[in-house]
């Protein structure tokens, strides 16, 4: 029954919520009755996102800082409630070869594409076993799953996010809480769009690659990520889904 696609009476907390994924996320879940939350460091973003999506709570958050997470999210449930849906979208990406990163650019991207996720997941749990209903959507990257160019602190952090989602899911298989990891490849977001069009003809260039032959839009995965999280998907945990146009690679 499409009823099953409903979330009327789900509590929704979408980090990076005022980014293109985030947002789009926000927007599906909101349309499908949940109550959402966004998190992310960037007030204007939030304002910008509420702006678009009514009834939003905005949750200003900075995923670097893991010992300030369990302050925020017991300040988000005390306004509207403990999420029974958690998305785990937000991400850094410093985008040069390894042998110029430092570590201060491995903690930077581990502390909010692997800890953040693992820290947020670990305060919301309880509550959603306690139901015995919860949805977990990690949003990683192609990237994770088989690399990518000048990204290997990156795709080393979003690889312990499919790892790390896949374990627990099997912890959890059986208390009604699901785990699944979604792996956009190449999205037309703000951040995105900035990083591209700075080089004549990249775009082009790489929706050539694609077999769909273009560049994927923002709602594209968050048609996933929203689906991931109704009870019509009771039955996929576990999993790792690229939404990525067809464009296969080992």
């Amino acid at each position: 029954m499409l009823s099953s696609l409903r979330l009327e009476g789900k509590i929704a907390l979408v980090t990076g919520g005022a980014g293109g994924i985030g947002s789009a996320v926000a927007a599906d879940l909101s349309e499908m009755g949940a109550k959402v939350a966004i998190a992310d460091f960037r007030r204007e973003g939030l304002e910008a996102a509420a702006q678009r999506v009514e009834g939003l709570h905005l949750l200003e958050l900075d995923l670097r800082d893991i010992g300030s997470l369990a302050d925020r999210f017991g300040a988000m449930k005390a306004a509207i409630g403990a999420p029974d849906i958690l998305v785990n979208n937000a991400g850094l990406s410093i985008e040069q070869r390894f042998e110029d990163t430092s570590p201060e650019d491995w903690d930077a991207m581990f502390a909010v594409n692997l800890l953040a996720p693992m820290e947020l997941t670990r305060l919301a749990l309880p509550e959603m076993l306690a139901r015995d209903w919860g949805r977990v959507v990690c949003v990683s990257s192609d990237a994770g799953r088989v690399g990518s160019r000048n990204k290997a602190v990156y795709a080393a952090s979003k690889g312990g996010l499919i790892g790390f989602a896949k374990a627990l899911a099997l912890d959890v298989a059986r208390r009604g809480v699901n785990i699944n990891v979604v792996c956009p490849g190449p999205v037309d977001t703000p951040i995105f769009s900035s990083v591209i069009d700075q080089h004549e003809g990249l775009r082009s260039r790489m929706a050539s690659t694609i077999p769909i032959g273009r560049i994927g839009g923002p709602e594209e995965v968050s048609g996933m990520i929203s689906y991931l999280c109704t009870a019509r998907a009771s039955y996929v945990t576990g999993q790792v889904i690229s939404v990525n146009g067809g464009l296969e690679r080992p």
